[in-house]
């Protein structure tokens, strides 16, 4: 089992920068895969950024590339997505995700989820 927590959320101006984290416990973090998604009022929820287990290999999705980068600090357990330039359509729920690779990330099969956190963008 493992267990996943996610802070860092908030309101910010257009424009502005906010740092996600997600701090695992349970089983050992570094066996699996992480990304981040997100769900916005009335919307599906759509994926934004994976990180291999140990590769650190990055994807993310068109709307974010070049603006959000996700990290993963192994020894403590600790997955980040640094958002800068944001912008009101990244107004969402924020949610980590735990699979057992990266292209199950991918391709939604998670094992784990946290619980959300939101970020709010001003106009």
């Amino acid at each position: 089992q493992v267990q996943l927590v996610e802070s860092g959320g908030g309101l910010v101006q257009a424009g502005g920068s906010l740092r996600l984290s997600c701090a695992a416990s349970g089983r050992t973090f570094s066996n699996n895969a992480m990304g981040w998604f997100r769900q916005a009022p009335g919307e599906e929820r759509e994926f934004v950024a994976r990180i291999g287990r140990s590769t650190g290999i990055t994807n993310y999705a068109d709307s974010v590339k070049g603006r959000f980068t996700i990290s993963r600090d192994n020894a403590k357990n600790t997955v980040y997505l640094q958002m800068n330039s944001l912008k009101p359509e990244d107004t969402a729920v924020y949610y980590c995700a735990a699979a057992s690779s990266s292209l199950a990330v991918a391709g939604g099969l998670i094992d784990y989820w946290g619980q959300g956190t939101q970020v709010t963008v001003s106009s």
